[in-house]
């Protein structure tokens, strides 16, 4: 039977034959693209537990010392925009093969930057050309049956949640081993072996990935175009954008000021990249609720992640207005920062899976437009955790997560509520065409 796709752009109709069916999951490729993932996204988090060493090597306050994640945060949006689109009109190996060799050039620059604007300009241009990860990512559900999208999403996102969390860990320590045994910025050493280890992922990509081909042949200027059409087409793909943004935002409060609070308690980078380490165990919880959304829908994951989400940080938020021994202290805000990871993985991965049902054909460009929204919460959230940081400390800090969280609460009791059902692998119903 013929299908009926649209034609976004140019309001006409054609017709045109169901597409093939997916190709089967490839148990190899899909760790490869977590892997790939986490190495990608780990640029935009090296500086977070940097940021005070960054401060005392230039001299200047805590505000304008998180100005450098800011503008990494600020770059990646950028390069969400301008790049991932590129994914569905491009041979998809040979464009991350570029990407990454150009953001080893750009970590480089970062670790060899002489002045706060040079660092701040480098980390930009380093964050948008990291942006690479969400051209790898969308290539999950299309190596992986229709009906278990959900799972092939999830293995990829504990790569990249994973890349996302031990990225602090490498940084934070790293800085402090190379200031202790050679009395030097060790924020320089973090960023030149990040350039090392993009490099290293050029040929790795060559051999471990197949050649991706688009789908269909489409100028950029078409594929720019028709994010227009995306986003005015799919209200599920604007409040699943809407909900992430928020959610992000009120997570990064948390990671752009952690240096800052343990600051305050005489501990270092070290100790808050080590946190990182401890969210890991939170990045467990990815394929279990890729699995969850397959089998209850991602609205009920949705609901769970917020509701951990906003218990975490109502206990971060007690365990500093209290005093309690510092090593239960300590425990606590572990206990803490692992739920916060877990309610963050579920959120993600399940407006992940509602996004990626949409446009087959357009995953790059869905992708993009949920990732710009998203990571502009990002930005929007560390600034905004900066400023609250500087007038009202920590309190000031939670108030302005909960309060984030209260708004994607109202967007997620407000929002769709038609029952999710996976596509199964000979579903061509939902397969749209979308051109400029």
């Amino acid at each position: 039977m013929r299908q009926t796709r649209i034609r976004y752009g140019v309001g006409k109709l054609k017709r045109a034959m169901p597409s093939p069916k997916s190709p089967p999951s490839n148990k190899a490729q899909l760790p490869f693209l977590g892997l790939a993932c986490g190495v990608g996204v780990s640029t935009i988090y090296y500086n977070q537990p940097l940021l005070l060493e960054m401060g005392r090597t230039f001299h200047v306050s805590e505000g304008k010392a998180g100005l450098v994640a800011v503008a990494t945060q600020v770059g990646y949006a950028i390069g969400l925009l301008c790049f991932v689109p590129m994914g569905d009109i491009a041979e998809r190996r040979g464009l991350m093969m570029k990407l990454y060799g150009a953001v080893s050039v750009a970590l480089l620059l970062v670790s060899l930057a002489p002045t706060l604007p040079l660092l701040i300009a480098a980390s930009a241009i380093a964050g948008a050309l990291a942006s690479v990860t969400h051209i790898a990512l969308p290539i999950a559900p299309d190596i992986a049956p229709k009906h278990m999208r959900g799972r092939a999403i999830g293995i990829v996102m504990s790569g990249l949640l994973l890349g996302v969390l031990l990225a602090r860990t490498f940084a934070g320590w790293l800085n402090d081993l190379s200031h202790h045994f050679f009395h030097f910025a060790g924020w320089r050493t973090v960023f030149f072996l990040a350039a090392i280890i993009n490099a290293a992922f050029v040929p790795a990509m060559r051999r471990y990935m197949p050649s991706l081909p688009p789908k269909r042949k489409l100028s950029y200027s078409d594929a720019m175009r028709s994010l227009y059409a995306v986003v005015r087409r799919e209200p599920l793909l604007r409040e699943a954008a809407v909900m992430g943004g928020l959610v992000f935002a009120a997570f990064s409060c948390f990671w752009n000021t952690l240096a800052f609070l343990l600051g305050t308690h005489g501990l270092g980078a070290g100790v808050a990249g080590t946190f990182g380490l401890v969210g890991t165990a939170g990045a467990l919880v990815a394929s279990f609720a890729g699995r969850q959304s397959d089998s209850h829908g991602p609205r009920w994951v949705l609901t769970g992640g917020l509701i951990v989400f906003a218990t975490a940080y109502t206990g971060l938020w007690l365990n500093e207005s209290f005093r309690t021994p510092f090593t239960l202290h300590l425990i606590f805000m572990a206990v803490c920062v692992i739920l916060l990871d877990i309610g963050m993985q579920c959120v993600q991965i399940a407006n992940q899976t509602r996004i990626f049902s949409l446009l087959p054909e357009a995953r790059s460009r869905i992708n993009t437009v949920y990732m710009v929204v998203y990571f502009t919460g990002g930005a929007m959230g560390s600034t905004l955790s900066t400023l609250a940081w500087e007038h009202y400390k920590w309190n000031g800090v939670c108030t302005l997560a909960l309060g984030l969280l209260a708004l994607a609460l109202l967007r997620h009791l407000t929002g769709d509520r038609t029952k999710y059902k996976p596509l199964h692998p000979t579903d061509h119903s939902r397969d749209f065409v979308l051109e400029g």
